[in-house]
Order: structure tokens, then sequence, then C-alpha cells
């Protein structure tokens, strides 16, 4: 696909917030002719019908939401992008890829690479239990050049992706123990989806900070499978998420154990510039990837809208703990935005195409 200028594309499940926000990148995308969405909710109706804000591109007005049908979509477009529930995209995943198309998945079903892992946190067996070992984590800045040859990727969450790019580098240096490791995110309202519930409703939300899914949160699976697999050893972390009365934006606080303790300012200050050693050579030419100087830390409102995640780290002299924070926005670099940058990494186009 490297010789095109453009490929068609899809989206199935178009009408979520994940949908819609892949609907934004794609239709301003250069390289990506959106030919198709679907929602069985809005079925007949145009894109600018159904989202006014893009009621002014011609392609908005002409583009009707469809039933999903997997024959169909495999005629229309080359590279289809699942924006589904989890347990529902394994569905169109299987008769996709069988009839050639390339598949990106927005959901869990295939970010697992073992199905007894998936019925542990997911409470159901695997829907196709076969594609679990051929689908690729779709972490751009770690598997890069496995996802410039798949045929299905597994998109990753956004509290994996915040927790993942900060401590990933650390574990393969070896600067971090793999013990211990206690994550702490807090994320806006549009991370449960789009759905009518009574948890998510202003009035529920407006004002008001909870923790939720303790001590066993799904995105447990892959996260301890990624870090798992960095550290060479098996991986158990504390992660506790919470709900905060925004929109949209993720912000995680990570506690980590320095493999070598540091006693005073010289040792804290040779194991700061590892930190920046390590940190500089995973993401210092990364597009995606922001590293904070000086006095700087994460913040929401800086990456709201954009394909960046936020990195900044302190060492506490006082209990001994390296301190990483990572900001994001949970839609784009949390999901669609990822899932463009695996799509533009796949079809050999510039990494950051529709993205900056």
């Amino acid at each position: 696909m490297n010789n095109k200028t453009s490929v068609k594309v899809a989206i199935v499940g178009a009408s979520g917030y994940s949908g819609e926000e892949l609907v934004r990148l794609l239709l301003s995308h250069s390289h990506a002719e959106l030919t198709a969405v679907t929602s069985r909710q809005y079925a007949g109706q145009t894109l600018a019908q159904v989202f006014l804000r893009f009621a002014h591109l011609p392609h908005a007005k002409a583009l009707r939401f469809s039933e999903p049908n997997a024959e169909l979509l495999a005629k229309q477009a080359q590279v289809i992008f699942l924006a589904l529930p989890h347990g529902v995209a394994a569905e169109f995943a299987v008769p996709l890829l069988k009839l050639g198309c390339q598949v990106i998945d927005l959901s869990a079903d295939f970010r697992v690479r073992s199905g007894a892992v998936y019925k542990e946190f997911y409470a159901h067996d695997h829907p196709a239990p076969g594609l679990l070992t051929t689908a690729v984590y779709g972490l751009p800045e770690v598997y890069r050049a496995q996802i410039k040859n798949a045929l299905l990727i597994a998109s990753p969450g956004c509290y994996p992706t915040s927790i993942l790019l900060p401590t990933l580098p650390l574990l393969r240096a070896g600067l971090i123990k793999s013990t211990g490791i206690i994550a702490d995110s807090l994320s806006g309202v549009s991370g449960a989806g789009r759905k009518v519930e009574q948890d998510y409703m202003f009035v529920e939300c407006n004002e008001s900070v909870r923790p939720y899914g303790i001590p066993k949160h799904r995105h447990l699976s892959e996260i301890e499978q990624e870090l798992s697999l960095a550290a060479q050893t098996p991986v158990t972390i504390q992660f506790t998420p919470h709900l905060v009365p925004i929109n949209r934006g993720i912000l995680t606080t990570l506690y980590l154990a320095p493999e070598k303790h540091f006693s005073d300012a010289e040792g804290m200050n040779a194991l700061n510039e590892k930190i920046s050693a390590c940190y500089q050579s995973a993401y210092g030419n990364e597009p995606f990837v922001r590293l904070l100087d000086g006095n700087a830390l994460p913040d929401t409102k800086n990456v709201l809208g954009t394909n960046v995640v936020e990195i900044a780290w302190r060492l506490d002299a006082r209990t001994g703990r390296l301190i990483v924070l990572s900001a994001e926005d949970n839609i784009v670099k949390g999901a669609s935005g990822q899932a463009v940058q695996s799509f533009n990494i796949m079809c050999g186009f510039p990494e950051t195409a529709g993205l900056v």
C-alpha cells in the first residue's frame, strides 16, 4: 500500500465519541478517503445531520450512515476502523479479515494475547482466540515495526497508553523495580463512552470526583501484559482510576521504586540524569511525546484535541521514590488519534498525517 496516495477507509460504530473523533480526523486526512460509516441508530442519515460540527464539509453532506455489513464494507474500503464495544468488535473483525481487509480495532477484543486472561478480565470466552497471537498491539512508539506489516491492529486503551509510555523505557533500562508499581489515574467522563447511564449524567458527575473499577479494572490485563514483556518477568501493579468532572483528558501519576537507592544529592542527580537520558533515547525524536523540562508538569489542557502525551518526572528524596506523570487526550492519543497514527504507519504515510 506504500505506493498509494490515498486509501479508502470505513468506520464501524461511527456514532460514539471515538467514532466521531475518527470521522473528524479522517475527513481532513490528506491520504484517507472515508467511504463508509456505520451506525444502526443513525442509518440513513448523513454525517452532517448527525454531527452538525461537520455540516460545512461537502463530503459530510453526502456520506450516509448505514447498517454494518462486513461484505459490503469490504467492497467499500481497504482499512476498517472498529469503534465498537468489546465483544462486538470481534464479530466484524473475523469476516473482514477473511475478505482481505486490514482492521484497526479500538476495542479491547485483541489487546491481550491469552484467551484465559481475556476471560478472567472480561468474564466470557474470547470469540476469536486464534487471532490473539496475530494481532499487533498498536502502541506506535513501541511496536512501530510490527504495525507496518500488520493486518489486525489492537489499538491500546486510554489508561494503558498513559501508563505504558512513561513506564516501559524505565523497565527496559533496568532503572526501576518491576514490583510495587502504583498508578493513579483521573479521566474525563467521555472515557465511559457515549451512553445514557445514571452514573454519567451531568448531575451525578458534576462537582464530583470518585474512584471506580477497584481493585481490578479491565485495562490491567493489557497493562500488566506489556509491562511484563518489558521487564521480562511477571509484573503486577496497583491501579486506581478516577472519574473527574471534565469532558476529556487523562492525568496519570505513577509511583515507582528506583532499582538503585539514592542516599544523597549526588546520587539523586546521577539517577535523574540516567532517567532523562533514558527518556530522550526512547522519545526524543517521537512526534507525539512531549518530555517536559524544568518545573513544567503535565496538564490536560495542553494536550486536548491533540495526539500528544506529556511526560514529566520527579525524584522524591524523602521517600526514595520516582514519581512520573503523564497527560493525554483520552479520545485522541488514548483512542482515535493513536489508531490513525497506526494507520499512517501501516500504509506508509507520514506518521503525523492528519494529526497535526
